[in-house]
């Protein structure tokens, strides 16, 4: 079978005809189709190429036509993320304006004046009047609120962690959470026996502080003169890309210091010895590789390390290398184990869970923690502080106008028991 005359190609729609179910877009739809077609040719080849491997005959045209597929399958899969980012982004415009306050509307229309020309009047009076918590002694102004949630709808949108993990808004710099971690005595007595007294349960806390993020876009005095330029849409769009790229890191391999603390910097144990502040892992089988033969069955370890209540909601973790290994394994009845998204804007699957792409998570090498798996939306959290404040500054770059623009986030595990990740080791 030739690469070149598969059915990757994609077949000649009527795109005006063509009407999505569900709401879901054309594009969507079409490459959903295009990624299934390609996932067919990979599957053919692979097995072509395990045939191969049985007879001890290896075939580098096979080799290489496989590779090609498993790049085009990656391909499909990005064009899918960055359709349903582009669809889960909410219109500007009248029907958003009419649901407004007034006081929101005022505080708009002085955040457009602060942007187009520096008038800070307006918003100098309005946060006075409130004595908004987003705003900085620096001379930042908080943003509107729609303009906010816009700014965390898209980092849901784009950053792999934040859209699994549990997220909280405080208006603090830090966030205590208080968890048990031995439970009242409690013991079995008799109809009129004595009672005797029972120890009480022991309390601790974990803190959350919220770190300071910033991005700083520029803009010529030309967009910022014209009328027709959303401001708020165009602030939104620049920030979102830094802000995601910076969390994405922090959330995953973050050390605590001046950022979020990642679930990958805390102390690993093997599963067998885990205790409360540890994340259990469990061993891939060979160092820097899975085992050689049988190589899912430490997925299957993996799943089953997690307890129950967790797995009902696990996600997996990884990088896109990790997951081109990974599309590779079958189970004993010769099926695949990772499975396409099932409909467009969904998530591709790993053994029924699925799979979510994290670029920060490691390559697998010797000893890395290339897999993480569990509930995140109860083990790992993030926390953000209300307010993302802009500080207008035209002096420093002339021409161009900078924006400075800060959100103060934290995170860290907040469940040990909630996520386990897999170390590429021999045990």
């Amino acid at each position: 079978m030739d690469i070149e005359t598969t059915t990757l190609e994609t077949k000649a729609y009527d795109s005006k005809a063509y009407e999505s179910k569900s709401g879901i877009p054309h594009d969507a739809v079409v490459t959903h189709a295009e990624m299934m077609r390609a996932f067919e040719a990979f599957k053919e080849g692979n097995d072509e190429r395990l045939a191969l491997e049985q007879k001890r005959a290896g075939d580098a045209l096979i080799e290489d036509k496989l590779a090609r597929i498993n790049a085009a399958l990656d391909v499909q899969q990005r064009k899918l993320d960055d359709i349903a980012l582009k669809s889960a982004r909410p219109a500007f415009g009248g029907e958003q304006k009419a649901a407004r306050s007034a006081a929101a509307i005022e505080h708009k229309k002085a955040f457009d004046a602060y942007m187009r020309g520096g008038d800070a009047g307006g918003l100098a009076t309005l946060e006075a009047k409130a004595m908004s918590i987003g705003s900085n002694a620096d001379g930042g102004y908080t943003v509107p609120v729609e303009l906010e949630s816009e700014i965390g709808r898209r980092l849901t949108a784009i950053s792999p962690i934040r859209s699994i993990a549990g997220v909280r808004t405080i208006s603090g710099s830090v966030y205590k959470k208080p968890f048990m971690t031995a439970g009242p005595s409690v013991g079995w007595i008799g109809e009129t026996g004595s009672r005797p007294q029972t120890s009480s349960a022991t309390l601790d806390q974990l803190s959350f502080p919220a770190m300071e993020i910033y991005a700083q876009p520029a803009a010529t005095a030309t967009l910022l003169e014209d009328s027709a330029v959303n401001i708020e849409e165009w602030l939104a769009q620049e920030v979102e890309a830094v802000f995601a790229a910076q969390e994405g890191t922090a959330f995953i391999t973050g050390d605590g210091s001046n950022k979020p603390k990642g679930f990958l910097s805390y102390t690993t144990v093997a599963n067998a010895s885990w205790s409360w502040g540890n994340l259990g892992t469990i061993a891939s089988g060979a160092d820097g590789a899975f085992a050689g033969s049988n190589p899912s069955d430490t997925l299957v370890d993996l799943i089953y390390a997690l307890k129950a209540g967790y797995r009902q909601n696990a996600s997996f973790v990884m990088n896109r290398k990790t997951q081109a290994s990974i599309r590779k394994f079958k189970d004993s009845t010769g099926h695949y184990l990772w499975q396409p998204p099932a409909a467009a804007g969904g998530r591709a699957s790993l053994m029924t869970f699925p799979v979510v792409e994290a670029e920060d998570m490691p390559d697998i090498a010797a000893d890395s923690l290339s897999i993480a798996f569990g509930d995140f939306a109860r083990g790992y959290l993030i926390v953000d502080r209300a307010g993302v404040s802009v500080l207008r500054d035209p002096y420093s770059a002339k021409p161009y106008v900078l924006f400075y623009t800060t959100k103060r986030v934290g995170g860290g595990v907040q469940n040990f028991d909630a996520i386990k990740l897999m170390k590429f080791a021999a045990s």
